[in-house]
């Protein structure tokens, strides 16, 4: 859709996304939030390049590839690239220790542990969006190799025997760092007071300490990290010692429809799709096989330590709608529970969709990961809803987005029951995905 055939509201807020962006631009990459994120992040990055490929096709470029030439040699993609200009972050470079693996790359501090896989995603929505596909081709043909490498780290070391489910290792890596989905795995991590590395939080000291993860569950991160770094980030030794290895709903269904998307990168570039494709399949196979839930109507993350199914409901459960993997009747139940569940779908009370069903146990209007609605979950749903032909449920997601933003502002994320908005301020990841939800409103989704 075409920004002058929008209405002056819907142009005015655009405008509004446009200046989050310039302002948390740095000259390489965009800011998650002018103060509590000052790094790079990777996820985030990629969702940023999206909204900048409706208007910017240079910065969009610029966001990818400066994240993935931070690249590790064994095809990790970390969560963070650390900027040295901002020293003042908890954890920091020297509380990662990445240097501890021969893998870790040369010029760049990064963190030791990934983030949900949804780059190749982007950088197909960043080159066929692309004004000149001619000139593309020079970002697609340096990206693809480091997106191909990428995958290939999460299907060999994530996924050692063969499921087609990559585990993740660490809450951090789920994206949703604090969500109820990991209590019980921490709850069972019983540390003593010599395991837990010495740190000094300052997220509580830039946004309420309220809406941020206890020390307790910080505690635990803290020990993984340090864990991973004891190890020397070799993935085999992790495997055997890491109390949370998890089969995430989210990760995986990112990994689905990018696996789907490098497919047809690989064919722009003159590379066989065959093998990226077959690995989108063989996951999609293991989602519907092993994660979902016939009871409830949805899919559920598997704890591999416990070996059993985590029986929480979130958001991201529903996630395999963006990848195309749920049959039409299992689509259907998925769109009931979130109409007639604690989500919010149908209309009422709350704006959908609350990050954690309003009905769980230690459900939090405010509190991260807990309850809020966050902007990326309700723009991956509203294009899986329209992937499967629910337009006027995706409507209502757009609605939303639009909504909160307007009203708001672009926030981290926002009360279910109010839509005051929460944790980092100019977030621009909501900046870029309003973007996307006014402009690509009228575009097909795969």
């Amino acid at each position: 859709m075409r920004e002058d055939s929008l209405g002056p509201r819907e142009r005015a807020l655009i405008e509004q996304a446009k200046l989050v962006l310039e302002f948390n631009w740095t000259g390489g990459y965009t800011k998650p939030g002018p103060r509590l994120y000052p790094h790079q992040w990777s996820w985030d990055s990629a969702l940023i390049s999206i909204g900048y490929s409706h208007y910017d096709q240079g910065r969009a470029e610029s966001e990818l590839l400066h994240l993935l030439d931070a690249r590790w040699r064994n095809g990790l993609l970390p969560q963070i690239v650390f900027n040295p200009s901002f020293g003042n972050y908890f954890p920091g470079p020297g509380f990662w220790h990445a240097q501890e693996s021969p893998d870790a790359p040369e010029g760049h501090k990064t963190s030791g542990v990934v983030q949900p896989p949804v780059h190749a995603t982007a950088a197909r929505l960043v080159y066929e969006r692309a004004p000149d596909r001619r000139r593309a081709r020079g970002f697609l043909e340096r990206a693809y190799p480091h997106l191909a490498a990428w995958h290939d780290y999460l299907y060999r070391e994530r996924d050692p025997e063969g499921e087609g489910l990559a585990y993740i290792r660490h809450p951090w890596e789920s994206g949703m760092d604090n969500a109820p989905l990991w209590d019980a795995i921490l709850q069972r991590m019983h540390l003593r007071e010599d395991e837990i590395p010495a740190y000094r939080r300052v997220d509580v000291h830039t946004v309420s300490e309220q809406d941020r993860p206890t020390s307790a569950a910080y505690d635990r991160f803290a020990y993984l990290v340090k864990l991973f770094a004891e190890l020397g980030y070799d993935e085999a030794g992790i495997r055997r010692r890491c109390p949370f290895l998890v089969q995430d709903v989210l990760f995986n269904s990112l990994l689905c429809r990018a696996g789907e998307d490098l497919a047809e990168l690989a064919s722009e570039v003159g590379e066989d799709p065959s093998p990226h494709r077959e690995r989108a399949r063989r996951t999609a196979r293991a989602l519907d096989g092993k994660l979902w839930d016939e009871e409830h109507g949805t899919y559920l993350d598997y704890d591999l330590v416990a070996k059993r199914p985590i029986h929480v409901y979130c958001a991201a459960n529903f996630l395999p709608l963006f990848a195309g993997v749920p049959d039409a009747g299992k689509a259907r139940r998925m769109v009931d529970f979130l109409e007639r569940g604690g989500f919010g779908l149908s209309g009422g009370h709350i704006k959908p969709v609350p990050s954690y069903d309003v009905r769980g146990f230690g459900f939090s209007p405010t509190q991260y990961w807990r309850g809020p609605v966050w902007i990326n979950m309700d723009w991956f749903l509203m294009r899986g809803l329209r992937r499967y032909g629910y337009g006027e449920q995706a409507g209502r997601l757009r609605d939303a987005i639009v909504e909160l933003c307007e009203k708001s502002g672009f926030y981290e994320y926002f009360d279910p029951a109010t839509g005051q908005g929460h944790g980092s301020v100019l977030f621009s990841w909501s900046a870029a995905l309003l973007i996307d939800a006014l402009l690509g409103a009228e575009e097909g989704d795969r």
